[in-house]
């Protein structure tokens, strides 16, 4: 049997869709730790990324310790991480915590560096008419360039998710379960249709995610503003008055 014709036939086994190690329970779990660590990725990130591009301060030591954060290997850095977890938890600082860590450590720089740009790039020209129309700096943030904005801020979100989603795949090697586990079982047991078919489990589920924010972030923006996902995303033509 070729690679192909093993995968195939690993994925359409009905044994491997039921039970505690089945495709619908691993694939719960990798869901469960990518939506946690997205959600705080969020929570950190985008406040960051709000503040200094509206305002400008401390942009080249946050944007640029942000993007070097990128270069880091996620495999080298839940290994850093591993001896300081397990001091907080033998069982959880091994198996889950590296990982998750891990996951929004290098779920931040995407988005971070997106909402900056976002909002730095809305036409200058926009806000200072809202100045003197006598608003506030905070509501010209929520109410004109968040919203300009929100387009490259879901696509630096839908990065930050592909490299979340496979992230996590690594927590498999540390114990944790996920979609990983059919990697690390695969190669253990030599059984190709099981290995291959964790990969397509893991791409199907970053490539759908992706999707979905792209498809999101077309629907959500204002007219006049453009995305340009090649670039990483920008705003471009904006028009909106305030």
């Amino acid at each position: 049997m070729t690679i192909i014709s093993e995968t195939i036939a690993w994925l359409t086994d009905p044994a491997n869709w039921s039970g505690p190690n089945g495709i619908p329970i691993r694939m719960a779990e990798h869901l469960a730790i990518s939506a946690t660590a997205l959600f705080v990725a969020l929570l950190i990130a985008l406040p960051i990324g709000l503040w200094i591009g509206h305002t400008g301060r401390g942009t080249r030591v946050i944007v640029n310790g942000a993007n070097l954060a990128r270069a880091i290997p996620s495999l080298a850095l839940i290994g850093i991480l591993v001896p300081f977890t397990v001091l907080i938890d033998p069982q959880l600082g091994f198996r889950v915590l590296p990982t998750l860590i891990a996951m929004i450590a290098l779920g931040i720089p995407p988005i971070l560096v997106n909402t900056y740009t976002g909002v730095s790039e809305v036409d200058a020209d926009l806000t200072e008419a809202a100045r003197g129309m006598g608003l506030t700096e905070g509501h010209i943030l929520r109410s004109l360039e968040l919203p300009l904005a929100l387009p490259v801020i879901l696509g630096g979100t839908g990065s930050a998710t592909v490299q979340i989603i496979a992230t996590a795949t690594l927590g498999a090697i540390f114990g944790f379960g996920g979609l990983g586990v059919y990697l690390t079982e695969g190669i253990s047991q030599n059984n190709d249709g099981m290995v291959y078919g964790g990969v397509v489990l893991v791409a199907a589920l970053a490539l759908t995610a992706e999707a979905l924010f792209t498809v999101l972030a077309r629907r959500l923006a204002p007219p006049g503003v453009a995305v340009d996902r090649g670039s990483g995303g920008r705003t471009a033509g904006a028009t909106a008055t305030p």
